[in-house]
């Protein structure tokens, strides 16, 4: 009769009797570091409830949200940050933890244009974390107008882009919303092209937003320079047409390929290496300082001479930063504008709330459209 000897091993590999080796101690010491970091978690997630309940009983997630505190914690993220992880992956898992404990009751409710994969909801999710309800709607008008009923907590809209500039129909919305923008995003935008085949030569047809279309122009002149694109209200659309033909593409981000499960035909396709969407965040409140601020404003000006320096000169009278300025037809008459403007500081500043009273002694009208806390990396 054999006599069996048994022998436990580690899911190392390595038998439980065996001497510890340097790679099995390290292994120790992360699963230790990870248990305090669970606990450390947990016990964050505990004081943000009593928070709530000092707060008060009946209160929605909405009514406890503070940009201006995000803000200031991810910013000390940033400055004690020593490596190896970047500024903003630090950022990107700070966010997710104050997103789980905020929505441990209700979460925020945000609407986007949809469908599901869009760019704005990868804006969404990099401004308000994986906790938050994304709400996906077929506009930007009706992201404001479902902020405005009050079904959607916030909205978040794109308002520009690094090399096409403005989008036209986000500030048109401002001039009859009562919308406040509440904050900023800044998305680096990878652009890509899904089809079903993932082969070049089968493409005949091409779908996307019209942005996006702009953004690939030159690489689509050299590569698909027969081909028919066709404008669509998102890149996620774009990619749900692509699904049901072999011979249609759609230019879309690497999510919105994962959703429609479409194989990637080529990444990177955007002509600038630093494609960059910025997103405003629309709410329905004016939110305090959080210590580096930006203000828009909404200045429509009488037509008179010099109108447009009376409105800039007090900026500079009381040295504040302007940021960027836009022009739009005022809606309000035949050759009448509104000029778009942001600069640096909030409105509860003192210089600013000067430079204000200065330019409404001129202008037809002056209105805070926000001030919010500058986009973190």
């Amino acid at each position: 009769m054999l006599a069996c000897k048994w022998t436990s091993f580690h899911p190392d590999g390595q038998g439980m009797n065996d001497p510890k080796t340097p790679l099995s101690e390290m292994r120790e010491r992360i699963d230790s570091i990870d248990r305090q970091i669970q606990q450390l978690i947990s016990e964050r997630a505990n004081h943000a409830r009593t928070v709530a309940k000092v707060k008060g009983e009946g209160l929605s997630a909405i009514d406890y949200y503070r940009p201006e505190r995000e803000a200031h914690v991810l910013r000390m993220v940033v400055d004690r940050n020593q490596g190896p992880l970047s500024d903003a992956e630090m950022v990107r898992l700070f966010r997710e933890i104050m997103s789980s404990c905020l929505a441990q009751e209700d979460p925020l409710k945000i609407g986007f244009l949809g469908p599901e994969g869009t760019f704005s909801e990868q804006a969404v999710r990099k401004h308000f974390g994986h906790a938050a309800y994304g709400l996906p709607l077929g506009s930007i008008e009706e992201v404001f107008q479902e902020v405005a009923a009050g079904h959607a907590d916030f909205g978040v809209v794109p308002v520009e882009n690094s090399g096409q500039g403005m989008i036209q129909v986000t500030l048109d919305m401002f001039l009859t919303s009562e919308a406040t923008i509440c904050g900023e995003i800044e998305l680096r935008v990878h652009q890509c092209l899904h089809s079903r085949s993932g082969r070049l030569e089968d493409v005949h047809r091409i779908y996307a937003h019209a942005q996006s279309l702009q953004q690939c122009k030159t690489w689509l002149r050299i590569n698909l320079p027969d081909v028919e694109c066709i404008a669509v209200s998102s890149n996620a659309e774009a990619a749900r047409l692509a699904l049901h033909a072999d011979d249609v593409a759609a230019i879309a981000g690497e999510s919105a390929g994962k959703v429609y499960r479409l194989k990637t035909v080529a990444q990177g396709i955007e002509d600038r290496a630093d494609n960059t969407t910025r997103f405003l965040v629309i709410g329905r409140t004016l939110f305090p300082p959080s210590g580096n601020d930006r203000t828009s404003l909404l200045v429509t000006v009488n037509d008179k001479p010099g109108a447009l320096y009376d409105v800039l000169s007090p900026f500079a009278k009381h040295g504040i930063s302007l940021n960027r300025i836009e022009s739009r037809p005022a809606h309000t008459g035949k050759w009448q504008y509104a000029f778009f403007i942001d600069v640096s500081g909030h409105i509860d500043d003192d210089a600013l709330q000067a430079a204000v009273r200065d330019i409404g002694e001129s202008a037809a009208s002056i209105r805070v459209l926000g001030s919010y806390p500058v986009a973190l990396p």
